[in-house]
């Protein structure tokens, strides 16, 4: 069991290997020199190069979107897709035109490609967002096979709903990364359920402390 979330050591930051909780992940010798024998192999030891150089480069001064545009570069990355949601239409157009100028051949597949309907899935009317319409489901299977399809070198997850990304990123061939995360009430920054955990969201979150 790793319990790196409550970890107060914090010894992997400063490099001070001695005295580490005993399940600190540190601490597993062998299995850390197969972690990094893995850093060798194929493309892994580029893509964990350049994301440091994009981290130190950028840091506290560029965009996520800047970032993933030098990460790109850096990584001699030519053609580029975007896995989006529907409800991000506007913003996937605004992200095309700009990696369009920078040079990037782009291609671009919406979560609700095949138009499948959600029976498909043996949802019920009543499990509809709107019931008694017609619903296609999300299709991130389809929008990773057709940018497999199209041999992208990398890929953009846009908005995808909780679980559409995991389907998206397992069957993704080229590497991804993620520029928007979907919160429709949280205007689509998650991390604020977090930062308001003890106020705001408190009664939801940690429903047992207020019993």
């Amino acid at each position: 069991m790793y319990t790196c979330a409550s970890c107060k050591e914090k010894n992997c930051d400063t490099g001070s290997l001695e005295k580490l909780p005993l399940n600190c992940p540190s601490n597993e010798k062998e299995e850390q020199e197969k972690i990094k024998k893995i850093y060798s192999e194929g493309a892994n030891y580029q893509l964990a190069r350049e994301a440091a150089l994009v981290e130190s480069e950028g840091y506290c001064q560029k965009t996520r979107l800047e970032e993933t545009i030098d990460f790109a570069n850096k990584c001699g990355f030519k053609k580029i897709g975007i896995a989006f949601c529907v409800g991000f239409r506007k913003e996937a157009k605004i992200l095309y035109s700009i990696l369009r100028e920078h040079g990037f051949e782009v291609d671009s597949v919406a979560c609700k490609n095949g138009s499948i309907p959600k029976e498909f899935l043996k949802i019920e009317e009543n499990q509809k967002v709107s019931p008694n319409t017609y619903e296609p489901m999300c299709n991130p299977i389809g929008q990773a096979i057709f940018l497999n399809k199209s041999n992208t070198d990398f890929n953009i997850i846009l908005g995808l709903c909780v679980g559409h990304d995991s389907l998206f990123m397992k069957y993704s061939q080229a590497p991804a990364t993620t520029l928007v995360v979907k919160d429709r009430v949280l205007g689509h920054n998650p991390a604020a359920a977090l930062y308001l955990s003890n106020s705001y969201y408190k009664k939801k979150l940690y429903p047992e402390k207020d019993k």
